[in-house]
């Protein structure tokens, strides 16, 4: 198969993520190959080969197309002269691309492949939307939101219970939507009255 038009070659490795996604998701590791995706999607083992060089290709670019989405959807976000709601807008945005990709979300934080170890350049690309966290409470402890414990202690509290809600979430442990918010809602405000200067 030759290589895609720049316009087709982005629609097919986005066609091709989402379906490697939602195939590990459902099914798990054993079930997620190269000729499985490619008949998800109606098109040729040659076709992932070409845009991912084989399985662990598909999985490196599976899981920084997560961290692509959630990048997006925090620049998305507006800063205000509010720290305070600037930082919930990002977790309210991480929640939000969470429900959007949950096909994603597993690899993104877990481990669903144990053999898939993102390397050095990978977790580089990703380190932005954690530096955007810390950036943002730091906004906090700056403007004398947030007693001044450190910016990046405080993203890493908000960011464990931003994931421990949202991975309850996708698994419909906290109950329906109405409940899955009251839940929200309540962890960050417990966390950020502890948090207050």
């Amino acid at each position: 198969m030759a290589r895609p038009r720049k316009r087709d070659y982005e629609t097919l490795r986005r066609e091709l993520i989402d379906a490697g996604g939602r195939i590990l998701a459902a099914e798990g590791p054993a079930a997620l190959s190269t000729r499985r995706v490619a008949q998800e999607t109606g098109t040729s083992t040659t076709a992932v080969y070409s845009l991912f060089g084989d399985k662990a290709g598909l999985l490196r670019e599976m899981f920084l197309e997560g961290f692509d989405r959630l990048a997006a959807a925090f620049a998305a976000v507006p800063r205000t002269g509010d720290p305070l709601a600037d930082l919930l807008a990002l977790g309210d945005a991480y929640r939000a691309n969470a429900r959007a990709n949950p096909h994603l979300y597993e690899l993104m934080f877990g481990r669903p492949v144990p053999e898939f170890q993102p390397d050095a350049a990978a977790a580089g690309r990703i380190q932005p939307t954690f530096d955007a966290l810390v950036e943002a409470c730091g906004r906090c402890v700056d403007q004398g939101v947030f007693t001044d414990i450190g910016a990046y202690p405080i993203a890493v509290q908000l960011n464990a219970m931003a994931h421990g809600l949202c991975s309850l979430e996708l698994r419909g442990a906290l109950g329906d939507e109405d409940e899955a918010n009251a839940h929200w809602t309540r962890s960050f405000a417990s966390l950020t009255r502890g948090l207050a200067a």
